[in-house]
């Protein structure tokens, strides 16, 4: 027993010795790389390139090993090894054209070019036969910056193969590296046709590709050229829709939509689709014609109750956001909402008609109490579904506002908050709540809710969350400081203004401004008066307050919103379509990092009267 003990011992000894015998190389070669790609760090080629040379000999010859002993080569002049290396390297691997073209690189690097083109000609002539092979020579020669040699070597593969599609999505990702925008495209359309499971892939690619309008521009030509040829073939109407749609133009969607549809009988479905991006992108008047169409089209069809619903919601954004408003086209409104949910029942589908309804009267109506009645009684019939009765109690909690009592409101907010506490309509909630807070000048309690939805929630009421916070920040020191109660002063004219006491809102913000002269608030109460006189329809007065921020706030954060919506007043209430394009070009050079940009470049061309 004591022999075998001792005999164990022996052999497990020799194993462990010959695991750290095997080791050893390995854990020098690792030793050698470090030092070798630390002498490459530090520029000193000469210790490097003796470095890689050991871990060469070992036979270990990675990727970025051969790169950086080349490029050490390269850096000490020594082009002779680096040829004698190189040829080394294609006759023990013959079929990888990576050291094929490094030789041709090294004969450049001598001089002699006419050898290097003869060399890669050779690549190109012996790797076109296969797919493969064309790849693996179009990345080594776009390895060793050769794009134009890269484009040689697929063009003649496709030539050789008589595939004229072959290579299409390679060719076109290496005419984006090389600019060749116009050539890019052809090969993203190329293979866009080549099959439909591509439209996607292709559609992804362009919209990474394409950044300017004037790129937009080029496809939309191409495009429509091919439509013109190609009238059945359907691939070149579907990227056409897609790239007005990716434009917003959603006039052109509408109609190539349509073509669509009468062509391959589709029954709507694919014009409900562009009413319904139309819609989500505020292009109300135009979502409403589309979904009137549908409406008119297809009395009977699938599309029917999705057209009529958003073709009302459309109409009433509409009114919304047309001032002064016309109550009696908010009573047209509310009638088309009364008889959709007559036609259908007051039931799952009509539960958000019935809210809208509430809203029309309880803020465009002042009949708050008849907004009450209304969203109680949804509330019952949708009591089974606890983001719907969220979203009332929310706008149970506006009316409530819109009728002076506040505390009220808190507690419906915080209501609808635990309802849905992690999803969009809680964060909603909590946001009401710190507008409260605001409201009220707890502004310490209204930044803690607002430094969680900064970070917690969706880009849209994260933005408001930080708009508010900001304006916070900037306007309050301590409750003695003039900033602070310059801030309380405005942050209960903001209350008004959410109870739509227009007058008096006025009214403080115009004593604000002579009680806190020259304040840093002073650009925020001209664009809150400009809002105000929007409402009254007092467009002289609104293009006042936009002069005034221009003037006295150029560089200030409202000073691009001003300068845009004075170009959009020019153009939409003033009638004055020379003085807005010239505002929209000034605007491009102007305030060419603002969110306006892509809108004030495509009212521009629209004025100037491009195609649209």
């Amino acid at each position: 027993m004591q022999f075998l003990k001792i005999l164990f011992q022996n052999n497990f000894q020799k194993v462990i010795f010959s695991f750290f015998f095997l080791l050893a190389p390995i854990y020098t070669q690792a030793q050698d790389l470090q030092l070798a790609e630390e002498y490459f760090r530090n520029k000193d080629y000469v210790k490097a390139k003796d470095s890689y040379q050991k871990i060469i000999a070992a036979g270990n010859i990675q990727p970025r090993t051969y790169y950086n002993f080349m490029d050490c080569l390269y850096a000490l002049n020594q082009l002779d090894e680096a040829e004698k290396f190189v040829r080394k390297q294609i006759k023990q691997n013959p079929e990888m054209p990576l050291y094929d073209v490094d030789l041709g690189v090294v004969l450049e690097k001598r001089g002699n070019t006419k050898l290097a083109e003869k060399q890669y000609n050779l690549i190109i002539k012996y790797y076109k036969q296969s797919v493969s092979g064309t790849n693996a020579a179009a990345n080594a020669f776009m390895k060793a910056e050769k794009l134009e040699w890269a484009e040689k070597m697929y063009l003649e593969s496709r030539k050789y193969t008589k595939k004229p599609v072959l290579h299409s999505q390679a060719l076109a990702e290496l005419y984006g590296i090389m600019n060749k925008t116009d050539d890019m495209i052809k090969e993203y359309i190329n293979l866009a046709v080549e099959s439909e499971q591509n439209l996607t892939l292709v559609q992804n690619s362009l919209q990474d590709e394409l950044k300017d309008e004037v790129q937009l521009e080029k496809l939309e030509r191409v495009l429509l050229a091919q439509v013109q040829e190609n009238p059945t073939q359907r691939v070149y109407i579907d990227l056409l829709l897609w790239l007005y749609v990716q434009q917003k133009n959603f006039k052109q969607a509408f109609i190539q939509a349509k073509a669509i549809d009468k062509r391959f009988k589709l029954r709507g479905q694919g014009i409900l689709d562009v009413g319904f991006i139309a819609y989500e992108n505020k292009d109300y008047a135009g979502a409403q014609k589309i979904f009137e169409y549908l409406i008119k089209e297809y009395p009977e069809g699938n599309t029917y109750p999705s057209a009529r619903r958003y073709l009302i919601l459309s109409k009433e954004e509409i009114i919304k956001t047309t001032f002064p408003i016309d109550k009696q086209r908010v009573r047209e409104v509310i009638k088309d909402y009364d008889g959709m949910i007559a036609d259908l029942g007051k039931n799952t589908n009509t539960l958000d008609a019935m809210q809208n309804v509430a809203m029309l009267y309880g803020f465009y109506l002042d009949s708050k109490d008849t907004a009450t009645v209304l969203l109680n009684e949804a509330i019952k019939f949708g009591e089974f579904d606890p983001r719907f009765v969220a979203k009332c109690k929310i706008a149970l909690g506006d009316i409530t506002l819109l009728k002076g009592e506040p505390w009220d409101a808190s507690l419906l907010y915080s209501q609808a908050e635990k309802l849905q506490k992690d999803a969009l309509i809680g964060y909603d909630a909590k946001l009401k709540n710190a507008k409260l807070s605001y409201y009220k000048g707890e502004f310490e309690l209204a930044q803690a809710h607002l430094d969680i939805l900064k970070t917690a929630t969706t880009r849209e009421i994260a933005n408001d969350a930080m708009d508010l916070s900001l304006l916070i920040q900037n306007n309050t020191l301590t409750d003695e400081d003039t900033l602070s109660r310059a801030m309380r002063e405005y942050a209960r004219i903001d209350q008004l203004l959410f109870q739509n006491k227009n007058t008096e809102a006025l009214a403080a913000l115009d004593k604000m401004l002579k009680d806190f002269p020259k304040h840093s608030l002073t650009d925020e109460i001209y664009w809150q008066k400009s809002k105000i006189f929007t409402k009254e329809g007092k467009n002289d007065k609104v293009l006042e307050m936009y002069q005034k921020i221009l003037v006295e706030y150029p560089t200030d954060v409202l000073g691009d919103d001003a300068f845009f919506y004075s170009a959009k007043l020019y153009e939409e209430k003033l009638n004055n379509k020379p003085k807005a394009m010239e505002l929209y070009k000034e605007m491009l050079t102007k305030y060419s990092g603002s969110i306006y940009i892509a809108d004030a470049r495509k009212r521009f061309r629209a004025l100037r009267g491009d195609s649209q």
